[in-house]
């Protein structure tokens, strides 16, 4: 036993002796433990996945009739100007087409994103004096991110009145749903907001010598009402209201545009009032048969993805009682579901690991107390994790579940060491206080167990630095293994001594593990007996290691599967709303006819409501629900579906397309401005040269293995109506360029003049001219400008009104204007395609001065994150080898010990060759893990060879002993990580594909490493063992880092 009861006891042997004694104390911790479990689980928030959207703000500014580079001129760049100066800006990245300007504000990590709106806020008061007046207000966009969209839904109507529902969905379904706590904002999308249009005839305004600025005067004072404070009579008093509102199109009819010799002339005498849709530039259609009304709920930063949800559909429920007969509101995705699926992946890994580990325990430990007092910590460590997670506020969700599911077969590892130590004493002292027996053995691996522990944590420490993506992706998983290994240290420290008062040894474990003992012993002394033929082996896994890596791919991180598909459109750029429509109907049709996975396609096309998308008309993006995966026919798996859909489209007429995810459309978009795996951005001053380079690189990488659904943004040819006005004529005239702009704005474009009040629902009034007289260049061209005099002269004798093709929008990033060349990879990791790419591009194609390349998206994600490991590898390595030094206060010790860790990355990347997976994030964070799990056995191993080292001199001998006393804890711990990990390798839910890197890296190193604590270390041992020392009877030896003391014949 390790501490003899005539001896005076130490202050850790006392607490420990004590903790042992306590076993009701340890009962209710436990129980309390798991009571707080289950109310953090419940009370916790719940996401799919890590929020990654870095800190970032919107500004979205309106421009009626502006075309892109109008908006570039004169908002865009007004905006983009004073936001440079700000403090933590990181970039500033711009879309202008035609009627809106959208700047987007990165700033560094960590920002607040309060902090950050506020300073875009301040500055956003000197853009306004720099924008023209008319040209729009900007404003901030919501408060929401890349995950924000959380649920969409459609108003399902047999009349198909697309006024009538967009009224409905403005002022009804939408102003409620953004009352449910945590929705930031709800956008509308699709149908055409209800406007009062006065379509002045031009003939009228000639009979009747009027003008359209006196029209509308006449209008916006025909539409008021007035406060003449109050009277008093018989002492009560009398609110005095004069109104004269508007009220609908009779009243409309009967506005007094003019008086004729006392004869008033009527709005319906020049104009015809109608109730109409608005002008728009996006629509949204679904299976094939139409256009539709949508919504699109977002939630706030930071909120609980699964409650909005839940709020949100109540209040649908609650809405679709008061809506109009026949209207109802329906969800076609929420992110509920996703969610669900991605905690379902997880908890199922979770259940179906600790099954595993159960099972292993009750064999390995030789009887079902043991294995169920070692079990039990399973429960306590997840219960303890999750406690944490709450007070921290860390979500539940697919990666910090992760993480719990990884540590599942780790946090057992104290447990195991604690009771098996425990049982081996129990066994062979026949003494009759237990108490002291089991808190002997306990003292005796305190400080190896305690540094082996805060190992595997200090390793997963590192990650918590990471920045940008990789960070905010794999901080909650390192957060959640921390905090479930603390629990686990909690555990073999406090419960499991007091628990393992409870053990029985019978003699027929005795023998079955003396069995187990001769077995290893053979091997162990074939390998000691030949320390050249191990450090040779060593060096032929080594050799093996580095071939494996030199054949891996490379990319940033596996692509989530969701559930469901995204599928962006992109037709020519002189397409009309209305064609465009059409063209995504007819996709719509083919693809519900083609593939019976899909159960419903939704597709806006162009740009909704304002602040979710800045899309022109000619991109669509279709919506694909699909069906559950028992109903599938003609693809096995997502990634298999892609390919077939996007070789069935690729002779679509009038569209390209690519095929991504809902999820990870928003957040490619946010993160690297495309919506594709691979950006490649070309910088350049002039629009019609960046769109020739583009074209020739997108030939290139379209030759390039692995290259799919390759784009180049649509930057030009769109059609325009240009009117330039002859300064000569009009000074002829007397006129100014205003004169015949404001005429031609009023016209044309229609002018405001005011608003129709039904309640609190109002309704723009806007006058122009009828459409007939408006809808080709030639009649815009005989708009009659009113000269000085009263005279009137068509546009065309004072401009020249000519048919242009300008841009369809115009891009920047910090100042720089630039075009996108966009690429999905297939077949292929997106590591080695970018160098096969980037080496054809530089051969092929000869850039002019002033333009230049820069490779993004998923690649640059890669990149930047290969620069982060490059730097906390290094420092956790250094980390780790200080603790080692520490602990042993031996140099050769901690080089032993650390020695294992190439040696376990062996395994790893083997095993990644072998199951054809790429060097990615989720292996790379794997590798860390590793070092910690790799360390652990070899650290008490050696921890109990350096104690046995100075007792014996046969150096052969003592590592044979020493490694057959850590036989059963090593393949313990290593069999019970390896099946923890077992159900993630083999999971194919939602986010699975995220985690089997990650568990392949462990589990191949976990078997390499394994194998080199039994068989390589104990045959090196001799090389790094500690001298012999000349009077070992007169010895109190240290015990290596035990830190307790044991006279030379208690080891025997």
């Amino acid at each position: 036993m390790a501490t003899p009861i005539n001896a005076a006891p130490s202050a850790a042997f006392s607490l420990v002796r004590n903790i042992v004694s306590a076993r009701s104390l340890a009962a209710l911790l436990f129980l309390a433990v798991l009571a707080a479990g289950v109310w953090a689980w419940r009370t916790t928030p719940v996401d799919a996945f890590p929020d990654i959207t870095p800190p970032l703000v919107q500004v979205f500014t309106t421009t009626d009739g502006l075309s892109p580079q109008e908006v570039e001129r004169y908002v865009t760049f007004p905006v983009e100007t004073v936001m440079s100066g700000l403090p933590g800006v990181r970039q500033v990245r711009s879309n202008s087409s035609f009627g809106l300007s959208v700047v987007t504000v990165y700033f560094e990590d960590g920002t607040d994103i309060y902090l950050a709106r506020q300073l875009v806020s301040e500055r956003l008061a000197a853009a306004r004096d720099a924008i023209p007046d008319g040209f729009g207000e900007p404003e901030l966009g919501p408060l929401a991110s890349g995950l924000g969209q959380v649920l969409f839904y459609y108003l399902d109507s047999a009349d198909g009145d697309l006024i009538g529902l967009r009224t409905v969905q403005d002022w009804l379904v939408k102003l409620d749903l953004q009352t449910v706590p945590g929705v930031a904002e709800v956008l509308s999308l699709g149908g055409f907001e209800r406007q009062y249009q006065v379509n002045v005839r031009p003939q009228a305004l000639v009979q009747y010598d009027l003008s359209m600025s006196e029209v509308v005067t006449a209008l916006e004072r025909a539409n008021l009402n007035a406060g003449a404070q109050y009277i008093v009579e018989n002492d009560e008093q009398y609110t005095v209201r004069a109104e004269g509102l508007l009220r609908g199109e009779a009243d409309l009819r009967q506005v007094v545009v003019k008086a004729v010799d006392g004869v008033p002339v009527l709005m319906s005498q020049i104009a015809d009032i109608a109730v109409g849709g608005a002008p728009r530039q996006g629509l949204a259609t679904m299976n094939g048969e139409g256009e539709v009304v949508a919504g699109l709920v977002l939630k706030l930063i930071g909120a609980n993805t699964t409650a909005v949800i839940e709020g949100v559909q109540a209040r649908l429920d609650a809405i679709n009682a008061a809506l109009p007969d026949g209207v109802v509101a329906r969800p076609y995705y929420d992110q509920s579901e996703l969610v669900g699926q991605a905690v379902s992946t997880m908890t199922t890994a979770l259940w179906q690991g600790a099954l595993l580990v159960g099972l292993v325990l009750m064999v390995f430990m030789g009887g079902w107390r043991p294995g169920l007092i070692v079990a039990a910590s399973i429960p306590f460590s997840v219960a303890f994790a999750l406690i944490a997670m709450r007070g921290f506020g860390v979500s539940v969700n697919l990666m910090s579940l992760g993480g719990i599911a990884i540590a599942i077969g780790m946090m057992v590892d104290g447990a195991v060491v604690i009771v098996e130590n425990a049982r081996r004493h129990v066994s062979e002292t026949a003494h009759s206080d237990r108490a002291s027996v089991i808190a002997g053995a306990v003292t005796e691996v305190l400080k190896p167990l305690s540094v082996s522990i805060a190992i595997v944590m200090l390793v997963f420490l590192p990650i918590l630095t990471l920045q940008g993506v990789e960070g905010k992706t794999f901080r909650p998983l390192a957060f959640s293994v921390i905090l479930a290994m603390a629990g686990s240290l909690v555990f073999a420290l406090v419960i499991a001594p007091s628990a393992s008062r409870f053990l029985k040894v019978s003699r027929a474990q005795a023998v079955s593990a003396g069995r187990i003992d001769r077995l290893m012993g053979r091997a162990i002394g074939f390998f000691v007996g030949r320390r050249s033929l191990a450090a040779g082996l060593a060096a032929v896994m080594l050799l093996m290691g580095g071939l494996a890596y030199t054949r891996l791919g490379s990319e940033f991180s596996p692509r989530l599967n969701e559930g469901d598909i995204l599928v962006r459109l992109t037709m020519a750029p002189s397409i009309s709303l209305e064609a465009a429509g059409e063209t995504v109907t007819r996709f719509e049709r083919q693809v519900l006819e083609r593939f019976p996975e899909v159960e419903r396609v939704v597709t806006r096309v162009g740009r909704g409501e304002v602040g979710a998308h800045a899309d022109p008309v000619n991109n669509a993006e279709a919506f694909l629900a699909l069906k559950p995966r028992s109903d599938w026919v003609t693809a096995r798996n997502q990634a298999q579906l892609l390919d077939q859909m996007s070789e069935a489209f690729e002779d679509f007429p009038g569209a390209q397309f690519n095929f991504t995810q809902p999820i990870a459309a928003a957040t490619d978009e946010l993160l690297t401005g495309s919506r594709a795996e691979i950006a490649i951005k070309l910088f350049g001053p002039d629009t019609d040269v960046l769109a020739r380079q583009a074209n020739r690189i997108a030939s290139v990488v379209g030759g390039v293995r692995g290259a799919a659904d390759v784009q180049v943004e649509q930057v030009t040819g769109a059609p325009q109506i240009r009117i330039v006005v002859d300064r000569a004529a009009i000074a002829r005239y007397g006129l100014q360029v205003a004169d015949v702009l404001e005429t031609v704005r009023q016209a044309v474009g229609g002018a405001q003049a005011g608003q129709v009040y039904d309640g609190v629902r109002r309704f723009d009034i806007v006058a122009r001219y009828a459409e007939a007289d408006r809808d080709t260049p030639e009649r815009i061209a005989r708009t009659l400008i009113e000269g000085p005099n009263g005279e009137r002269m068509p546009l065309g004798a004072l401009a020249r009104v000519e048919r242009i093709e300008g841009p369809r929008q115009v891009t920047r990033e910090n100042g720089r204007r630039f075009i996108t060349i966009q690429s999905n990879v297939r077949a292929r990791d997106i590591g080695s395609f970018v160098e096969a790419a980037r080496a054809a591009v530089e051969q092929e194609v000869d850039l002019p001065p002033g333009y230049l390349v820069e490779w993004g998206g998923q690649f640059e994600l890669q990149q930047q994150a290969n620069a982060r490991f490059a730097m906390i590898i290094p420092v956790t390595l250094a980390l780790v080898f200080v603790l080692l030094l520490m602990a042993f206060n031996r140099l050769k010790s901690a080089v032993l010990i650390v020695l294992n860790i190439p040696l376990a990355l062996v395994g790893g990347l083997v095993a990644l060759w072998a199951s054809g997976l790429n060097l990615s994030v989720p292996a790379s964070v794997g590798f860390i893990a590793l070092f910690g799990i790799a360390l652990g056995n070899a650290m008490v191993l050696v921890s109990f060879l350096d104690r046995l080292a100075v007792t014996q001199r046969d150096r052969r001998a003592l590592s044979v002993t020493g490694a057959l006393l850590r036989v059963r804890p090593v393949l313990m711990t290593a069999s019970t990580t390896l099946l923890g990990l077992a159900p993630l390798l083999f999971a194919d839910g939602v986010g699975s594909e995220v985690q089997r890197p990650l568990a392949v890296v462990v589990i191949g190193g976990l078997v390499s490493s394994t194998l080199v604590t039994l068989f390589i270390l104990p045959a090196v041992y001799a090389w790094f063992a500690p001298a012999y020392p000349e009077h070992p009877q007169d010895l109190e030896i240290q015990g290596g880092p035990t830190g307790s003391q044991k006279t030379a014949p208690e080891l025997g």
